[in-house]
């Protein structure tokens, strides 16, 4: 059974930065396109940014781009965004997702079965 568990968000000031989390089971980690989407309230949900664990490879979102960074533990089977700078437009609910299959355009279209349980992140002005 695939399982995201995501953790990291919270309150934070302009500018600020957080790290969140998600903890990784159920499929072969080092297969697989993983990463984070966002959905803010009345928003659709987009894509945010995601890493390729076969190459290495990393796609971010123009929104984030220098200032959101996304590595993996892949001992710990675990996926990080590093955020920096955030704004307040950044406010969303974070969701984790997977895409054991390694299918980068399927993964980013948000077409991935596997999703996490979000983390709320809000950035005060």
């Amino acid at each position: 059974e695939v399982q995201l568990q995501a953790s990291g968000g919270g309150l934070v000031q302009a500018r600020g930065s957080l790290r969140l989390s998600c903890v990784a089971s159920g499929f072969t980690f080092d297969r697989a396109v993983i990463g984070w989407f966002r959905q803010a309230p009345g928003k659709e949900r987009e894509a945010v940014s995601c890493r390729m664990n076969s190459n290495g490879n990393t796609w971010y979102g123009d929104d984030v781009k220098g200032r959101f960074t996304i590595s993996t533990d892949n001992a710990k089977s675990t996926v990080y965004l590093q955020t920096s700078n955030l704004k307040p437009e950044d406010s969303a609910v974070y969701y984790c997702s997977a895409e054991p299959r390694g299918w980068m355009v399927h993964f980013w279209s948000g077409k991935s079965d596997y999703w996490g349980q979000g983390t709320l992140v809000t950035v005060s002005s």
